[in-house]
Formats: C-alpha cells, sequence, structure tokens
C-alpha cells in the first residue's frame, strides 16, 4: 500500500495523552508579550528573526501599520489586471483608483490577499503563482514587507483551487480512515503546491467538534464529533501544513460544533456551558497550540457561558484574550473570520473594527468597506482611541509569522515549482488513498453489491449533485457497467414518479444524498425508490447521519464528499473494493434518543461476495 514519505513525526505520537490531559482544564498559562517598547518577544528573548522584523518595522509608516493588519480580496487573474469586468469590481470595493491588485497594495498596503474563485483568482496553478507572484512585487516595490497571500482549501466540499491540483477528500473523509498520518500527508501534499503557487497560507484545518448533526457550517468539514480524534487529527494536519511553508489556521474559535446556523449568513449560539466547552471544544485548539499553529481564527458565533453580553466571539475580549491569550498562553496570530458575515451586519461597520483589534484580534479579514474600515482605525490611533502600542504588537506577530515561513528571504515561485509540484501524481495518489480508505458501508441486507465489474449491469445514478450524479454514471460506465445519470435535486413529485419508472428498468438503482436530514424530498425519493421494489444503494455524499432519516434503506454507504477523488473511490468500492472507512461519529435517531450506529461502526464485504 503506498505511503507518502512524509509522516507524522514522533512528538505528535504523544499529542492523544496530552489531549486527554488537557480536556478536564481551561488552562493557566499567560501569554508572552508580543512586543515590548524595551525589545524581544519575551522576556530576554534575542533572536535573527526578532532583529529584523524590528528593522522592517522602524521603516513602515504608519498607514503601513494599520495596512498590514488587513487581509484583503483583490479581482484579477494578474497582479496588473485591465479586464474591465475585474477592474470595475475593484473600483467598486476600493475607489476609482484601484483598479487592480498592483494599485490596491500601493494605496491601502493590505498586510494579506485572499484568493477566492468568484474573483478571477484561481483558473489555473501557473496564473495563480504569476498572480501571486505580481502582487508580491507590488508589495516589495512599496514598503518592502512582503504579502501574506492565503486562502481556503479545506479540501472536500471547501476546496478553492480545483483541479488540476491534487484535492483532499476533506475533514470529516480523514476522520473516516482512524490514521492519523493521512491528516499529516494531505495537509502536507496540500500545503506544497499551495506554496509552490505562491500562497503561504491556509485558513485550514477546521477543528471544530461536531456535536451536533444538524450544523450547518461544519458537517463533513470536521474531522469527528469526538474531541481526542479532532485533537489529534487536526495538530497532525497542522504540522503537514508547516512542515511545507504554509501556515495553518486553526477554527473556528472557539469552536461551532454544537452550534445549528452559519454565521456568514445568520446567528449561530453555542449554548453549551463554560464546562461543556472547555471539556469538548478547546481541546483541539490547545492541541494545534501544542503543534505550534501559527494563526487561529474566531468566528461571529455567540457564547453567553464564555461572554454573558453575548458579544460575538470574533469581538470579545473574553474570549481572545482572557481565554485564547491569557489562558490557553497563545501568542501567534490571530485573524478573525470574515467581518462581513451575516453575523454582523446589524452592528456599524466601525464598532466591528474596534471591537475587533479591542478583542485581541491581529488580522482583520474581509471587512464590508476596506477604505472605511482602515480610516476607522487610522482615526482611531490618531485620537488615541487604540494606542501605537497596540497596533505594533498586532504587526509584530504578523511580521514574525511572515519571516518564520521565509517570505522575507524569498516570497516568489516559479513556473518549475509548479510544474514539479501541483497536481504530480505523488500528490494526487496521497488523496486517493486517503478517500479510499474513508468509505464506508454501514448496511448491506440484501447483499446487493459489491457489483460485479465488467458485468454490463444496467445501473440508474440519480439523486442529490447537478454533477456528481453524471461524474459517478461516468465512472461505473467506466468499470464495464451501464450507467445512466438521472439528476434530481431536491425532486417534486412528478420527477420522483419518472425516477421510480426508470429505476424498474435498471438493474440497480444507485442514489446520491446530500443532507437530506433537512431536505425531505430527497428522503421521499429514496422512500419512494424502495417501496417501488428497485434494488437500490443510497450513498451519502454530505454527513453520513441522512441514514437516521432513511430507516428502510437495505445498502448504504457514506462517501463523506462529492469531488472526483471520493467518487474515484466510491466506485472501486461499488464495484468489488473492500470498504475500510468507519463512522468518525455516531448517528443516533433523529430525535437524538438512540444510537443507531455508534461511532467507529463499519462493515466489509464477505471476501465470497467479490469483494478485493
Amino acid at each position: 500500500m503506498f505511503r507518502a514519505a512524509l509522516r507524522v513525526p514522533v512528538a505528535l505520537l504523544a499529542l492523544g495523552c496530552l489531549v486527554l490531559a488537557a480536556e478536564g482544564s481551561a488552562g493557566t498559562g499567560t501569554a508572552a508579550a508580543a512586543y515590548r517598547a524595551d525589545g524581544g518577544h519575551g522576556p530576554g528573548d534575542r533572536d535573527p528573526i526578532d532583529g529584523r522584523v524590528r528593522a522592517a518595522m522602524a521603516r513602515m509608516t504608519l498607514p503601513e501599520k494599520i495596512g498590514q493588519m488587513f487581509v484583503l480580496q483583490v479581482n484579477g487573474d494578474t497582479a496588473t489586471t485591465t479586464n474591465p469586468t475585474d477592474v470595475a469590481a475593484n473600483q467598486a470595493l476600493y475607489g476609482a483608483g484601484v483598479r487592480n491588485g498592483a494599485d490596491l497594495v500601493a494605496t491601502y498596503h493590505p498586510g494579506g490577499i485572499i484568493y477566492f474563485t468568484g474573483t478571477d483568482n484561481l483558473n489555473n496553478p501557473q496564473q495563480v503563482a504569476l498572480l501571486s507572484n505580481g502582487l508580491q512585487r507590488a508589495a516589495l516595490a512599496g514598503h518592502g514587507v512582503p504579502l501574506q497571500i492565503s486562502t481556503d482549501q479545506e479540501g472536500g466540499v471547501v476546496t478553492r483551487i480545483p483541479p488540476p491540483s491534487a484535492i483532499s477528500p476533506g475533514n470529516m473523509a480523514i476522520g473516516a480512515t482512524f490514521d492519523r498520518d493521512l491528516s499529516y500527508t494531505t495537509a502536507a501534499a496540500t500545503g506544497r503546491q499551495l506554496r509552490a503557487m505562491g500562497i503561504a497560507m491556509d485558513h485550514a484545518p477546521v477543528v471544530d467538534v461536531n456535536t451536533n448533526p444538524r450544523n450547518t457550517v461544519d458537517g463533513t468539514r470536521a474531522f469527528s464529533d469526538r474531541t481526542r480524534t479532532v485533537s489529534v487529527f487536526g495538530a497532525a494536519a497542522v504540522t503537514g501544513y508547516q512542515h511545507n511553508g504554509v501556515a495553518a489556521t486553526a477554527k473556528h474559535f472557539p469552536g461551532l460544533g454544537s452550534a445549528e446556523a452559519n454565521p456568514d449568513t445568520g446567528i449561530a449560539v453555542v449554548d453549551e456551558t463554560r464546562e461543556e466547552i472547555l471539556r469538548t471544544d478547546i481541546p483541539p485548539f490547545r492541541a494545534a497550540i501544542a503543534a505550534g499553529v501559527k494563526s487561529i481564527m474566531p468566528t461571529a458565533v455567540i457564547v453567553p457561558a464564555l461572554d454573558p453580553t453575548r458579544t460575538p466571539a470574533i469581538l470579545s475580549r473574553p474570549i481572545l484574550t482572557g481565554l485564547l491569550r491569557n489562558q490557553l498562553g497563545y501568542d501567534g496570530v490571530i485573524i478573525t473570520d470574515a467581518l462581513r458575515a451575516e453575523a454582523l451586519a446589524s452592528i456599524p461597520q466601525p464598532q466591528v473594527i474596534l471591537g475587533a483589534v479591542h478583542a485581541g484580534n491581529d488580522e482583520l479579514l474581509l471587512p464590508t468597506d476596506p477604505p472605511a474600515a482602515i480610516a476607522t482605525l487610522s482615526a482611531a490611533v490618531r485620537d488615541g482611541t487604540v494606542s501605537r502600542q497596540r497596533i505594533d504588537r498586532s504587526v509584530y506577530r504578523i511580521l514574525r509569522m511572515k519571516a518564520e515561513l521565509g517570505l522575507f528571504d524569498n516570497p516568489f515561485t516559479t513556473g518549475e515549482a509548479v510544474d514539479s509540484t501541483v497536481g504530480t501524481p505523488a500528490q494526487q495518489q496521497v488523496m486517493a488513498e486517503a478517500a479510499r480508505r474513508s468509505i464506508t458501508l454501514l448496511r448491506n441486507a440484501t447483499g446487493l453489491l459489491p457489483l460485479p465489474a465488467d458485468s454490463g449491469r444496467h445501473v440508474l445514478v440519480t439523486g442529490w449533485g447537478f454533477s456528481s450524479v453524471p461524474a459517478l454514471a461516468d465512472k461505473l460506465n467506466g468499470r464495464g457497467l451501464v450507467a445512466t445519470p438521472m439528476w434530481t435535486g431536491s425532486p417534486d413529485a412528478q420527477t420522483i414518479r419518472q425516477v421510480v419508472a426508470a429505476a424498474g428498468a435498471s438493474d440497480v438503482t444507485v442514489v446520491l444524498t446530500n443532507n437530506a436530514w433537512g431536505d425531505v424530498t430527497q428522503q421521499n425519493l429514496v422512500t419512494a425508490l424502495l417501496a417501488s421494489g428497485a434494488k437500490v444503494v443510497t450513498v451519502a455524499v454530505g454527513g453520513p447521519c441522512d441514514i437516521a432519516y432513511l430507516p428502510t434503506a437495505p445498502v448504504y454507504l457514506a462517501a463523506y464528499g462529492y469531488r472526483d477523488v471520493s467518487l474515484t473511490a466510491l466506485t472501486d468500492v461499488l464495484t468489488g473494493g473492500q470498504p475500510v472507512g468507519r463512522l468518525p461519529v455516531t448517528v443516533r435517531t433523529p430525535d437524538g434518543s438512540r444510537v443507531l450506529y455508534p461511532y467507529g461502526s463499519g462493515i466489509g464485504y464477505p471476501t465470497t461476495a467479490g469483494g478485493r
């Protein structure tokens, strides 16, 4: 079996014990002083990086320092784009003088740029590398401080950079392998590819403990509903990223796993007690800190047990300075989740900006109105509301992180680095192994699986996934079956009747679901297919808890994802590959009163059934 050359360091093998010991305690450490007027990163520390950072700060103006605290987006596939659509989008966000990334860097001096697909940043690896180099040249031509270029490449459902880059199947899929080495190797492969494209920060991993199966923000983005599993796998991922020159970001502090709403789209509340939070949600962040995580991202969740004023965590000094800095002893970079989140929409932006700084954040990500946000912080420093020393503390942390990542030495990449790293067979194999070992068979009551490859059997592939349904059909056709796709999404009654009719003319029907627990129409489709007498294989390509809402489904698989890497692994299992994944979560009845499938559940094929 393939094993990547990079392995989890021996130090991580003891992490499980560290995590278990920490789960019952809130922590008593005191954060080191990040920047002192008399010098040193903490008491008596005089190191080469410290001197380099101080020298850079001494050359910076106040506007340049304030700019370092902002991480912004820019439209365009090059730093000097003249594409009319991108130019118009940049001018709408930043003013008439900002046509492209080079203008943005020269005008507002942001410390970081975050890449998105919808902003025309991520078209192909070579283009991304050229964009990164162009932005870095613009930064160095100004104040001489390299940019922190980042993206959200978690893998699975949150994947910004598309193929041909090798894509991880996502955290829950990795959790289902029960192999922490794969958390390290997939993060390492992602990190190597990102750095080759000039990206030195990944806003990953998610280290939320997904205790609420109806959680709409985490789901398969979480490793597990078990604190220890998340802690160990999260720390391994942090190490994998950072061993390859990419700063990891542990998120979403102080934990979103028990929430139901997504702060990006609504108000999220964690109603756990302080004791429950310290026991369940905080240990993965402790583990990430112990692994040396370079940044932690709080989010706009309301946690009354930690802040009775119900101030969102992202703006809460008791949570960020009191708990994260003082009790947990974290002295790295704190970067906000997106400040344009819906959960903050009712708060005036000046309050958001100053509240985020007062709470203890170092970097302010994606404010709603960036020029006004920068002006707000600048005015607060001028009138003494925010001290220059406070700005310096954050800038020191930010620049130190950049120096530790080697960005002051060389922030650039090359086309050769892209070609030799991104999407190579070695990187693809790492991701394929993780996906292949994640596929979990929970029920095979009728013995319908595996489907004999090269049998010419007619298979209807239907259900959720506009692209997933035809993609899976194509893969099954490649294994010698005759597969027909029939996408339904959230089907109405007429669509369900059409699918049932098509199933009647097929030997087997494979139906995909994604979060069917919240979509009764998906449930109705599966129920109707089963009632018709069709031979049905149900596959969850989202979270595995759909089975609780489909109690009569006789054959059920959890794939944990719908990206190509997961569909390829699913195809292998459907056609005879042994399913070896196990549930990284507990599946309960919809009312939560009874366990249906315990943590660790999963079955294989009898060897006599053709499993290989």
